[in-house]
């Protein structure tokens, strides 16, 4: 096979829309396609045979428009806002989160859920995803609000006994992300 009809599959790959539903919390995709094609790319957890999706994930592939999202409960089809509303209702950080996770995955990278004391993503480098573990854990910060020293101090403390690297991501008022990398915070 030659590159060119590998691109075009790629790109065929791409555009596949993949059927989802929306119950309670939770959005699924059942077919065992949907699942492989998701998984193999980075997206949710599985479960059962089929693939769980975060909202952020589900907000991300519904503006790509590689998702077609559907209410169990109404059997109507979903768009955008009507998931950005369920996730905002269970979590006051919504929008920011959507917006870090859109950042890194348009960057190139998988960024999978973060785990404890604040830490919003796991982020994997390029190529890495399946292969190594995470080496940078973001902590996302809205421009306005306040984190106190010592709430980023434990991060760190925490991160380090992780072996990992702690990446704060801020985001100014205009929704644009600025990374930072925190080193060993010394605070005599």
């Amino acid at each position: 096979m030659g590159k060119p009809e590998v691109e075009a599959e790629k790109s065929q790959a791409e555009e596949i829309t993949i059927a989802a539903s929306l119950k309670e919390k939770v959005v699924t995709v059942s077919s065992p396609e949907g699942v492989e094609e998701l998984s193999s790319r980075g997206y949710g957890v599985l479960e059962d045979d089929k693939c769980n999706l975060t909202f952020y994930e589900a907000l991300f592939l519904l503006a790509k428009e590689t998702l077609e999202l559907e209410n169990e409960e109404t059997g109507e089809k979903m768009v955008f806002q009507d998931l950005l509303e369920r996730f905002q209702a269970v979590d006051k950080d919504a929008w920011v989160r959507y917006l870090i996770y859109r950042d890194l995955r348009s960057r190139g990278y998988v960024a999978r859920e973060g785990f404890g004391l604040g830490i919003d993503f796991r982020l994997y480098e390029r190529g890495d995803y399946g292969k190594e573990t995470a080496k940078h854990l973001i902590f996302g910060i809205q421009e306005g609000q306040p984190v106190t020293v010592e709430e980023l101090a434990r991060t760190q403390r925490y991160v380090q006994s992780l072996k990992k690297n702690l990446v704060l991501a801020v985001i100014n008022r205009r929704g644009e992300i600025v990374y930072y990398s925190l080193s060993q915070l010394n605070l005599k």
